[in-house]
């Protein structure tokens, strides 16, 4: 992975900005379960991957950032001032994280940049989180601020309010910036503690089905979600007053005001709760190695996003109904929704036949191929020497 950027970014840099810089890396994430519980203040069960987004970076002595994209092959510049923020839309994403780092005490001087990522777009595998998570931790290296890792991945979340208006949880930028080698993090949304679980799945293999859907995360759609959970929320505090989070809520205080609520804000919560539940029972079938538990966890966290949540689409509906047909482990429709992939559980004996199934049961449903990447479990964000 991060050899091949290098021979992209490194000549692009060198044409650009002469010699030196630094390369920084940081990983893209799958999330084996735990869905839309971030912001609910509920656990989630990610894993940083072998895919995401290097830069070559090195300080230029001026008060300004330039910066080169080579994946939208545009070049941007910019101070760090508030009334400097750039126009184009990924340049936002690197100049939240120098506004964020501002406002945290850490220094930002000025400094030349070229990035590339290889996390596929669109797909769900949190390519913003991955660049703010880059960025975040160069700048920090490069000016000895002395940031902790859950500073530099609460900077990232913050940019994505403050500067890119996504109000997402922590999820995405803390597994890129915390991730660990063949182990997943069950992350505690609330308080923030953590614990790693090794996931090294004898018999087993974990692929991405990507439907090449881009509904955008619709960011409208994915901030009405998180005011419904907040509704919700809200009306069962009137009776359960020491309630912090949604995800603390029990089942049956949400009947208790069933009436209070709309059917749609219901059912959101209805979902978060259920998920909450889902994400402990998945760690403790990890601890027995059962993995068939695991597996059947996933197609109940996919019917919830599907019925309840309503951020599935027709594509992925139809990987998710393929894969429980060819009696495929596990199998849900992973990020935010509205497209991208299916992350599925599969037996190594039954890889090949359902990988190629699907590609070619897709291809004949909706006219082109799905894209298929295998997981490997990765380091989050660090230097590259």
């Amino acid at each position: 992975m991060t050899s091949d950027l290098k021979a992209i970014i490194h000549p692009k840099f060198k044409e650009l900005f002469g010699e030196g810089g630094q390369l920084f890396f940081s990983a893209g994430r799958i999330n084996l379960i735990g869905e839309h519980t971030d912001y609910n203040g509920g656990y989630v069960f990610p894993g940083a991957i072998d895919c995401g987004i290097a830069a070559q970076i090195k300080l230029n002595g001026t008060d300004k950032v330039r910066v080169f994209s080579i994946d939208f092959n545009q070049s941007a510049e910019f101070g760090v001032e508030e009334y400097d923020a750039p126009e184009l839309s990924w340049a936002r994403y690197i100049f939240g994280v120098c506004r964020e780092t501002i406002k945290r005490g850490g220094k930002v001087a000025g400094f030349d940049a070229v990035f590339a990522g290889d996390v596929p777009l669109g797909a769900g595998l949190s390519s913003s989180a991955a660049l703010e998570s880059c960025f975040a931790y160069a700048i920090n290296q490069l000016n000895n601020n002395g940031l902790d890792k859950m500073e530099l991945a609460l900077i990232g979340q913050s940019t994505e309010h403050n500067y890119c208006g996504v109000m997402c949880g922590l999820m995405d930028q803390f597994v890129s910036i915390f991730g660990k080698k063949n182990s997943l993090v069950r992350l505690n949304c609330k308080d923030l503690s953590f614990e790693y679980f090794p996931f090294e799945p004898k018999g087993y293999r974990l692929v991405l089905i990507d439907s090449c859907v881009k509904h955008e995360l619709a960011s409208s759609a994915y901030n009405k979600r998180r005011e419904s959970c907040e509704k919700a929320r809200d009306e069962i505090r009137k009776i359960h007053p020491d309630l912090e989070t949604l995800s603390d809520a029990k089942r049956i205080w949400l009947d208790e005001v069933r009436d209070k609520i709309s059917r749609e804000d219901f059912m959101r919560a209805e979902y978060v709760i259920g998920e909450v539940q889902r994400v402990l029972d998945v760690c403790d079938a990890l601890e027995r190695g059962d993995y068939e538990t695991v597996g059947e966890m996933m197609y109940q966290t996919h019917f919830g996003l599907s019925r309840l949540y309503e951020v599935s689409c027709e594509e992925l509906d139809f990987l998710n109904k393929l894969a429980r047909k060819m009696d495929v482990t596990g199998s849900r429709v992973m990020g935010g929704g509205f497209g991208g992939c299916t992350i599925n559980l599969v037996r190594s004996e039954l890889y090949n036949d359902f990988v190629s199934t699907a590609v070619k049961e897709f291809k004949n449903k909706f006219g082109h191929e799905p894209k298929v990447y295998d997981v490997i479990i990765s380091d989050g964000a660090r230097e590259i020497k």
